[in-house]
């Protein structure tokens, strides 16, 4: 436990992290350690998902002094090595995130990949051919994970970590024809059932920087180029606050 009265978080999406970026990362998360208690990264690590983009990576969070939380991107799955990407980060002390909860200065954190599909009414629905119903199921498969996480958080206050969007409010400003391949509804529904303080996301590059839940629960769009793009005094993180609970205190004797 920490003797702070609130733990910050700086959270980022979509480093996109290349061969070529070594060297490029590390003042970035050296601000982000001076500045927050933690990091959380939603997604896209890396650009074309080798093991190579990932120990460039490792190397440059290797200035990161507090505890990194990630998940995985659909970036990180393109050349098929999503696993072995997972484990060299893990080795480089990142706690990755897949269906798992952690909990980090006495805050829960819920996280997950998501996954496309749609939102509200357009959401697409497993029924026609098997390549359909596949794909809507693996959405489901995603929303069950994320449900899986959050269900084992114990602590008061709670953080769902996504790649993929679960609200459209967050995906709002990019072109309507791909919002479908931007994240689903389906992931909103553990978030009902499982109330967190708010939601990180990437993702959506030309989205919105916030909305809410059906039930008001914050939603952050935190991909880094949406952040450059707003923010282009400060550096390319979210930082987001969540009060410390009291130790409750003990009875002499």
């Amino acid at each position: 436990m920490t003797d702070k009265e609130e733990i910050r978080f700086a959270a980022v999406g979509d480093l996109h992290c290349t061969e070529a970026s070594a060297g490029t990362l590390r003042h970035f998360f050296a601000q982000a350690t001076e500045a927050a208690d933690a990091l959380m990264l939603c997604g896209d690590l890396t650009d074309y998902g080798t093991v190579k983009e990932a120990k460039v990576l490792a190397d440059e969070l290797s200035v990161v002094s507090v505890p990194v939380v990630a998940v995985l991107g659909n970036h990180d799955y393109e050349s098929g090595v999503a696993d072995d990407v997972r484990r060299t980060l893990q080795a480089a002390g990142v706690q990755v995130l897949d269906g798992e909860a952690v909990e980090v200065h006495g805050i829960g954190i819920a996280g997950a990949k998501g996954f496309a599909g749609g939102f509200g009414r357009a959401s697409l629905g497993a029924w026609g051919e098997p390549a359909i119903k596949q794909f809507v199921n693996e959405a489901l498969h995603e929303a069950m994970k994320l449900e899986s996480a959050l269900a084992k958080l114990r602590t008061r206050h709670r953080i769902a970590m996504l790649h993929y969007a679960p609200i459209t409010g967050t995906v709002q400003g990019e072109p309507l024809e791909i919002y479908a391949f931007l994240g689903s509804s389906r992931l909103e529904d553990p978030l009902l059932r499982y109330p967190v303080d708010f939601v990180v996301h990437g993702h959506a590059h030309r989205g919105a920087l916030e909305g809410r839940t059906v039930n008001g629960v914050p939603v952050y769009n935190v991909a880094k180029p949406l952040l450059q793009r707003t923010f282009a005094d400060r550096p390319a993180f979210r930082l987001l606050h969540l009060p410390v609970e009291p130790e409750p205190e003990t009875s002499p004797g």
